[in-house]
């Protein structure tokens, strides 16, 4: 038995009329009689399309200010019954309900209302009831019934009607019954969204996935899912992989610390900072942050918290870097940078991130809030005798921030505002500060005078000593341990200052 049906009847009921015209007219074309409600069907007459108001079926008007127009026996019974059912046959019969073999359905703007600040009293208007129970039915007796249930399916239907005169096969129908649900599933989960304060229940939901090429590796599969046009503008260059993103985010995290300061430039490589500097121009941020360490800088992402000019764009030019981000490129700046066709440019826009973080874990995930903490001037209290001077405090809070956005285990060590070295990922603190002091010495940095900030507080006294021995003159820390004192004590001992913030930063 073939599964073939010929449409003979569609519902159309939309909020955006966009794309609606030439499917209403093939349908008109294909003879297929049309019913619709409100604003949808002035539009349908208005293109000289004969339309069926829903009233006529119903003999019910809107109602309630058009909160019920669709909500009826002779429409759902339309769209559910079973048409290889006699009982369904016979009912269809008696109470003279028209058969509906297409459902046309664009949802209210519910997400769009939210996020554009309206009042509850709008968002709540904006919760659809009749469409989403349109497109559930639809969807549910796909084997007789096509559910077109957002704009962005318009033209592959369109398609479908040129190419197949208004038939349909079972698997085109359960396509879009798919597609339907995807949509419906996606709205409630932003309605639980915005309704929910206290429930504990993790639901997230995204409409469209990105495929990339691969993800961490070539023998793994990598999709992004999310809008990253909200947050970019990419001006040039490759599509972004797995790695980039990642690298993208610690990014944009990290220079979101430097947001209103001046010139700052950083450079990031497998999400560390490798280099980080601030200055009174851009040009010499860059150049003090490449500084930091040129040779990790190679295949890194770039980030500036300024816009990216010509001097600062000539020297980058000069440095194989796979992303440069920035608020803004002067045109200059931009050509030359493109020089390089796979290079990738992206204009950071001006949006917030998720307040909530969340990693797969085990069977299941973890949630966290954002760490939108940053340690200030004032979280700041003073452990030792010695009191750090003030270009030891903006230090200080200058490798705080790096710090926090570094794997632990982690030390920063800095001077001047410029990021001297790092050490990311270790299995102890003791091993991060001296990988940190290796590094800064093949740089040739004088550690003389220099800052360090740890990202969690010391046990034992053994970092303190090594960095005074270093010539460290100041250090940052949470504090916490049941034995802050004996580090205090040594640096008492030696004319090391340390504060101490009361806040962790750990980052796995």
């Amino acid at each position: 038995m073939s599964d073939l049906k010929l449409a003979k009847s569609a519902l159309i009921s939309v909020f955006s009329k966009e794309g609606l015209a030439p499917i209403a007219q093939k349908l008109d074309e294909l003879g297929v009689t049309i019913y619709s409600t409100g604003g949808t069907e002035k539009f349908i007459k208005d293109l000289g399309i004969n339309v069926i108001p829903v009233e006529d079926v119903t003999s019910y008007p809107s109602i309630l200010g058009g909160r019920v127009k669709t909500l009826h026996p002779k429409v759902f019974g339309g769209i559910l019954n079973r048409q290889d059912h006699d009982g369904d046959v016979e009912e269809m019969a008696q109470f003279e309900i028209p058969q509906i073999d297409i459902v046309i359905v664009d949802l209210y703007p519910f997400e769009k209302t939210v996020a554009s600040g309206a009042s509850e009293e709008d968002i709540i208007e904006k919760i659809d009831i009749g469409g989403i129970s349109l497109i559930r039915a639809a969807a549910k007796n796909f084997k007789d019934v096509t559910c077109v249930s957002s704009v962005d399916d318009y033209s592959e239907f369109l398609d479908l009607l040129n190419e197949k005169n208004g038939e349909t096969n079972l698997a085109d129908r359960k396509k879009f019954a798919g597609k339907a649900f995807k949509v419906s599933s996606h709205y409630d989960t932003a309605i639980f969204s915005f309704f929910n304060s206290e429930e504990n229940v993790f639901k997230q939901s995204f409409l469209q996935g990105k495929e990339l090429r691969y993800g961490e590796n070539p023998h793994q599969k990598g999709t992004f899912f999310g809008d990253f046009d909200e947050v970019f503008e990419q001006l040039h260059g490759k599509e972004l992989s797995y790695n980039n993103l990642l690298d993208v985010d610690a990014a944009v995290n990290l220079m979101n610390e430097f947001k209103n300061d001046a010139p700052t430039f950083a450079i990031l490589k497998h999400n560390n900072a490798c280099g980080l500097a601030q200055r009174e121009t851009l040009h010499q941020a860059y150049m003090d942050a490449l500084a930091g360490d040129p040779v990790s800088a190679f295949g890194g992402v770039l980030i500036s918290n300024k816009e990216i000019d010509k001097p600062t764009a000539e020297e980058i030019h000069q440095l194989f870097c796979e992303v440069v981000i920035a608020p803004s490129f002067s045109t200059e700046a931009e050509e030359i940078l493109k020089g390089k066709k796979n290079r990738i440019l992206l204009i950071l826009k001006d949006v917030a991130l998720p307040e909530n973080m969340v990693r797969t874990c085990l069977n299941g995930v973890l949630v966290q809030d954002r760490d939108n903490k940053t340690d200030a001037l004032e979280d700041l209290t003073t452990a030792t005798n010695n009191k750090p001077s003030s270009e030891e405090l903006n230090d200080l809070i200058f490798a705080s921030k790096i710090c926090k956005h570094t794997k632990s285990n982690t030390i920063v060590l800095a001077k001047n505002k410029q990021l001297l070295a790092s050490g990311t990922g270790q299995t102890s603190r003791v091993d991060a500060l001296r990988q940190s002091i290796d590094k800064a010495n093949s740089f040739n940095f004088d550690l003389k005078g220099a800052v360090m900030a740890s990202d969690a507080f010391f046990p034992f006294p053994d970092c303190v000593e090594i960095a005074g021995n270093e010539g460290i003159s100041a250090v940052i820390q949470p504090g916490g341990s049941i034995k802050d004192q004996l580090s205090v004590d040594y640096c008492n001992e030696n004319n090391i200052s340390m504060v101490m913030t009361g806040t962790r930063h750990f980052k796995h």
